[in-house]
């Protein structure tokens, strides 16, 4: 009889070649425990090529869950399990395994040919490679093919269902049910009915290994977690922004457009859209960058809230029309999902490299609003944010998402109807002043005095006639205008209707009641791994305190009054120091230490927490 162990928290990671069904796996095992109640955290690592070699090290794909009985912020520093479905897996994996780990590995494909394809000298399954870890080695292709003896497919579909076997192996040693992933290989496979019992059969098979073989005499168990009351679902941080954008439409009352060109890793924002017609939702896949950030602006030149989604070589196309709309002061929500650069850099890797060309990647003065999503699901909330800010202050906004929160999940409580904010627009229906001659007349640059905005007003409209265009426009009347004096009022006006914009304070989290003379402040997709950090320094006993910036330009109004309690602030960054560079220049005599590392990986919060240890140490 297996025993039970009741664990809080474990990290497992599935590995294997990019056609090994690792990132499927490792969705359908997230889906099951999101549905047990548990709190959870994913990182999904793809392969830079698209077709790597198979069985090569650049073509290992993986997939990171971390899932607790509690609160957790980050998908795991060391997985405790590792799923190594070929050597380049296992190689490319082993040095993160946590010592004493659990090692599941499939020795089918442990042959000669593919051991030297890594650099294996000799089968680390017979030598002393991994004798400081708990080996389970498993035929996972042969125990597959056996179990699907009759079914009518081929032995090459057969070995393909072999990821499920090993889900459901490792389904059944912590406790996951199966019967949702049954239903979605039905669906998934609903024209052709027998690769679905197929893989089907393939789990159960895996299941009931676990549960007869001698060789898994302990199964576990993590209860669920503690969470607010409602109804959650797991989400990933580009289905969020999607659904984010979809909410804004309702919110505002205005149809969505979105013009966008495929690319990694923003396309899922596209697929995800595309979905929603139903809401008002129009998707349009433009022929390239430009077309499509184009396309967008139009559909908001004509009374849309009109969106554009990319990753930064993108997002340098879009630059010149990005700088048309600041001059038009029209609404645009442009999404940077960063990746690792520069050029084409690592496709599928993450960075936060791309903030300075946030700020001011346009030529001539183009200031634009800048927030950026903290976690997956924050990715909805911001969203909200920036349409709010995009429709109100007539101006587009940047989202800066990231490779990590786009393709990393966790358990998001479904919000009620009734919660949207009302970020309604009211349009220009009539005219707003009077002509030399005193005749009733449309001044487009007519601005709010409290927002500086701009009246919006919908092509056609009677008696609003107005010039649209990019060359410079005179106050209030929008005729074009070569005037030095006016070119520099208007220059300073929107940068002064941005510098206004309305956003929260920064939120300072520091329960030490002024003992901490040190301040962490992230911001993006740091914000997991520093509070993970920042838990574990005070779980010691080490008074620190932190804050995140979701909004990036403007910063919040008490930022200055925030770095000034601290004798030093220490940011973390996926890049050599950007949001550094703006926080010295923006606020001198502010003692900023940077920490930076350009990896393609997000930080783990132990390198975060021994760093930090240091930076208060050496003082």
């Amino acid at each position: 009889m297996n025993t039970v162990r009741q664990l809080d928290r474990v990290v497992i990671r599935f590995a294997g070649d990019s056609g090994d069904g690792m990132q499927l796996t490792g969705d359908r095992f997230t889906a099951e425990t999101a549905k047990l109640g548990n709190d959870l955290s994913t990182l999904p690592n793809y392969p830079a090529e698209i077709r790597a070699p198979a069985g090569t090290l650049p073509g290992v794909s993986s997939f990171q869950i971390h899932f607790a009985d509690t609160d957790i912020l980050t998908p795991g520093d060391q997985p405790e399990v590792l799923i190594a479905m070929n050597p380049a897996a296992l190689k490319a994996n082993l040095r993160d395994l946590k010592p004493g780990g659990t090692i599941v590995v499939n020795t089918d494909e442990f042959t000669k040919r593919n051991l030297t394809k890594v650099g294996y000298d000799a089968n680390p399954l017979e030598d002393d490679t991994l004798e400081d870890y708990q080996v389970h080695a498993v035929a996972l292709a042969s125990l597959t093919i056996e179990a699907l003896k009759d079914f009518d497919v081929s032995k090459k579909d057969a070995e393909r269902s072999k990821n499920m076997f090993a889900l459901g192996l490792v389904s059944w040693m912590y406790s996951r049910p199966t019967e949702a992933t049954e239903e979605f290989l039905r669906g998934k496979f609903k024209a052709k009915p027998t690769i679905a019992e197929a893989n089907i059969a393939a789990l159960k098979a895996g299941w009931n290994y676990g549960d007869t073989t001698e060789a898994f005499a302990v199964r576990f168990e993590i209860p669920p977690a503690k969470l607010n009351a409602g109804t959650y679902r797991n989400i990933t941080g580009n289905q969020a922004l999607a659904w984010g954008i979809t909410a804004a439409g309702v919110a505002s009352g205005l149809p969505v457009f979105l013009g966008a060109y495929p690319i990694t890793p923003a396309s899922d924002i596209l697929h995800e859209l595309s979905k929603h017609k139903r809401f008002g939702v129009t998707t349009v896949q433009a022929e390239d960058e430009i077309a499509a950030v184009g396309a967008a602006l139009g559909a908001s030149w004509g009374g849309a809230l009109g969106v554009t989604t990319s990753s930064g070589p993108g997002i340098a196309l879009k630059s010149e029309t990005i700088s048309l709309a600041v001059s038009l002061e029209l609404p645009l929500l442009v999404v940077d999902v960063q990746r690792a650069g520069p050029s084409t850099g690592l496709p599928t890797k993450t960075e936060q490299a791309d903030l300075v060309m946030a700020m001011f990647g346009r030529h001539g003065e183009a200031p634009i609003a800048v927030l950026a999503p903290q976690s997956p699901s924050d990715c909805y909330d911001i969203m909200l944010e920036a349409a709010r800010i995009a429709l109100h202050y007539r101006t587009p906004v940047m989202v800066l998402s990231d490779g990590y929160i786009a393709n990393g999940a966790e358990p998001w409580r479904l919000p009620e109807t009734a919660e949207l904010p009302d970020i309604s627009v009211e349009f220009a229906t009539e005219p707003n002043g009077v002509d030399k001659a005193g005749e009733p007349v449309f001044l487009p640059y007519q601005r709010d005095p409290e927002t500086l905005a701009r009246p919006w007003a919908v092509p056609g409209t009677p008696g609003l006639q107005h010039r649209i265009g990019g060359i410079e426009k005179a106050d209030k009347t929008g005729d074009i205008s070569y005037d030095p004096e006016n070119h520099d009022f208007m220059v300073r006006t929107r940068a002064a209707k941005i510098a206004g914009v309305d956003v929260p304070d920064l939120e300072l989290d520091d329960p030490h009641s002024g003992e901490a003379t040190t301040l962490v402040l992230g911001w993006g997709s740091t914000w997991g791994p520093i509070g993970a950090a920042v838990r574990g320094l005070r779980d010691k006993g080490v008074p620190i305190a932190r804050a995140h910036l979701r909004y990036l330009n403007p910063m919040p109004k008490n930022t200055a009054e925030v770095l000034a309690r601290y004798d030093r602030v220490v940011v973390p960054e996926m890049n050599l120091g950007q949001l550094t560079m703006l926080l010295r220049h923006n606020f001198p005599g502010t003692d900023v230490v940077g920490y930076n590392k350009v990896r393609g990986l997000p930080f783990t919060s132990n390198e975060l927490q021994d760093a930090l240890e240091e930076v208060i140490k050496n003082g």
